[in-house]
């Protein structure tokens, strides 16, 4: 866990141009970050998920709960401007005190 990730609600635009801005920050922590696997790489590109991370993280409890309505960014020179929607959460069956989320790139 050596990854700064900031949690975000996203709102329309004002006006009549299209899209989205952040809204507010929902929660930060730290956590372990995970790309598509090499072995897995193909099936990756096959089903469109080449983009997609996975974020291990604290489980949170009470104070912040992550849903398909949420983005993320990650504080890394890799992942510089990127926005990322959550797509799953799921508890860490190996350790409960964990959650991984998986999310996909923004377009």
């Amino acid at each position: 866990m050596n990854t700064r990730v900031t949690f975000y609600e996203f709102e329309p635009n004002d006006g009549p141009e299209p899209g989205e801005k952040k809204k507010k920050v929902l929660y930060r922590s730290w956590a372990k970050v995970d790309e598509v696997w090499l072995k897995d790489i193909e099936v990756a590109k096959s089903n469109g998920t080449l983009s997609d991370v996975t974020i291990t993280i604290r489980d949170p409890r009470k104070e912040y709960r992550p849903t398909n309505k949420h983005y993320l960014s990650i504080q890394s020179d890799y992942y510089l401007n990127k926005v990322f929607n959550v797509k799953h959460v799921q508890p860490d069956l190996q350790n409960k005190r964990f959650i991984r989320i998986v999310a996909e790139l923004k377009e």
